[in-house]
């Protein structure tokens, strides 16, 4: 399938709920042709209404010494510290408490410690600090010679003076879930997590955040949002960002092209993915070719009157050559050297300077020269290839470098297109006027209070707060389906039938995964056929 373009019956999209001959027209002729606002999940369609920020805390530095500003002498923690380290530096520590206790940190100046060539006792100073002092940091610095290592005490007023290349705070960067550079003095009454509303033209969403991310400094895995929107269109969507002030982002507006951020507010949890209730489009058809306008008219009266099967659109599959679900079921089944080459190879389509930067990797395996050569927007490539620079030859950690949102799109297609054979099953096995025997459909009336959990035992103390863990290997084929959702959901029963609980309208089908519920007649297997089988 690789290598031409898709079309719909590629991707399970076979049946039609009219009968009717339909029409024919071009779509996002035009990329404002195709209007995508996002809807949250209490219903509310997502505009663009405001580039103001609001007005902001106090942004006083907020320094974590909060002892001490009672003039606290910390005697006892300097006496144990002294049969650690010795009378001289103990008195050097007491200064340097006495110059915060004074309250102008600005004067503040860092103490050096004696020089200490034991590694092991050192670390016992560092940990010391750590448990005794949390106002203080410590590193490491270079004594008299070359041999010698003294450490350095300082007051925390946020870890900015601390940038180095080989810095401990760059280091632990790389493991932490959100690139939380400049956000240790974030005040604990504010939200950690600043949500803005995202209008973008002609981008995709990695795209535009990208470009926000480089002018704010900070890496794309601090961003989050309920779902990707198409590229060739104009789209609004919620977006949270960990620790970023609304000022600096509205500041951007001014630079950005073809995107703009606002509607700011804090709130405590960033979003994730599936945290919305859908997406209302507004769409223009042009050159519509047709027999008849009546025609037209009975195909739009058809669908306003039932509906139509809800597909994931082409859209879904990727632009390029290589549609996503391919490199999804390439993931899923562990093949990570497969599923880098499906990645960076060369690409039907592409224009000349991203073709020629994927050429000469091929031909020439040389990663710093490609890095030169590709685009920015490109994420995943220049992830992949920057950590294969550090770590030759480790594909799994070479892909659990690519954005975690982005790494689960492909995951994600892939459960898009069994989702599409599965409906399109549903409806050429059984119609799509009527509830059948094993459908799943939402509870309602008086099922909501005899609600009985689905989910695997095994899965029910799941802790979801490592979601942005990349840590773990078997995150890359983590489904992101809320447990809770599985007791919304019920197996049409022969009663059902009978009584007439439930419509056609009532019928849902899931998106596969680990820890849901499936439907308990024959579209079930369309699921784990293909899924056995793979992709040719």
């Amino acid at each position: 399938m690789a290598g031409k373009t898709l079309e719909e019956s590629d991707v399970g999209i076979f049946c039609y709920i009219s009968k009717l001959p339909g029409f024919r027209g071009i779509l996002k002729q035009r990329y404002s042709d195709f209007i995508v606002n996002e809807v949250d999940k209490e219903g509310n369609v997502v505009h663009l209404t405001s580039l103001d920020a609001p007005p902001e805390i106090s942004e006083e530095t907020v320094t974590k010494i909060d002892d001490t500003t009672n003039n606290k002498s910390y005697a006892s923690e300097v006496d144990a510290f002294r049969s650690l380290a010795g009378d001289s530096d103990a008195k050097r520590l007491e200064a340097l408490i006495s110059q915060i206790n004074t309250g102008v940190e600005d004067s503040v100046s860092p103490i050096i410690l004696s020089p200490d060539s034991d590694k092991s006792h050192r670390t016992a100073i560092h940990n010391f600090f750590k448990q005794n002092f949390k106002f203080l940091v410590t590193d490491v610095v270079d004594g008299l010679d070359a041999s010698s290592k003294c450490i350095r005490v300082r007051l925390n007023t946020g870890g900015h003076k601390n940038k180095g290349k080989n810095s401990k705070k760059r280091k632990e960067r790389v493991d932490k879930p959100f690139d939380s550079r400049g956000s240790e003095n974030w005040s604990e009454s504010d939200g950690k997590f600043l949500r803005f509303h995202l209008y973008k033209e002609n981008k995709e969403t990695q795209e535009a955040l990208g470009v926000i991310g480089k002018m704010l400094g900070i890496q794309p895995r601090s961003f989050g949002f309920a779902g990707t929107k198409d590229k060739r269109a104009i789209s609004t969507q919620r977006v949270t960002v960990f620790k970023q002030h609304a000022t600096k982002l509205a500041a951007l507006n001014a630079r950005l092209i073809g995107i703009k951020v606002g509607d700011f507010c804090y709130v405590r949890e960033g979003l994730l993915l599936g945290q919305l209730l859908g997406n209302r489009f507004t769409v223009t058809l042009r050159g519509v070719v047709a027999d008849s306008e009546d025609t037209i008219k009975l195909s739009s009266d058809a669908l306003g009157k039932l509906g139509f099967i809800n597909y994931f659109g082409l859209q879904r599959f990727g632009s390029g050559s290589v549609p996503t679900h391919l490199i999804g079921a390439t993931l899923l089944r562990g093949e990570w050297k497969t599923a880098i080459s499906m990645i960076l190879d060369p690409r039907e389509g592409e224009r000349n300077p991203i073709a020629k930067a994927r050429e000469y990797y091929k031909e020439s395996n040389d990663i710093e020269g490609t890095l030169r050569q590709l685009p920015r927007h490109l994420v995943a490539e220049r992830a992949i290839l920057q950590c294969l620079k550090k770590y030759p030859g480790n594909h799994l950690h070479a892909l659990k470098a690519i954005p975690r949102t982005l790494r689960m799109m492909y995951v994600h297609s892939y459960q898009s297109y069994l989702w599409n054979h599965a409906a399109s099953m549903r409806v050429q096995k059984y119609g799509s006027n009527q509830v059948v025997l094993g459908d799943l459909v939402y509870r309602k009336g008086d099922d909501t209070e005899k609600v009985t959990g689905h989910v695997n035992p095994e899965c029910e103390d799941d802790n979801h707060n490592n979601v942005y863990d990349s840590s773990n290997p078997d995150e890359i084929s983590e489904t992101d389906v809320p447990e809770e959702r599985n007791d919304l959901i019920k197996v049409v029963t022969t009663e059902d039938i009978v009584t007439g609980n439930y419509t056609i309208e009532d019928v849902v089908l899931p998106m596969p995964g680990s820890r849901v519920v499936y439907p308990n007649n024959s579209v079930a297997s369309v699921y784990h056929d293909l899924a056995k089988k793979g992709i040719a």
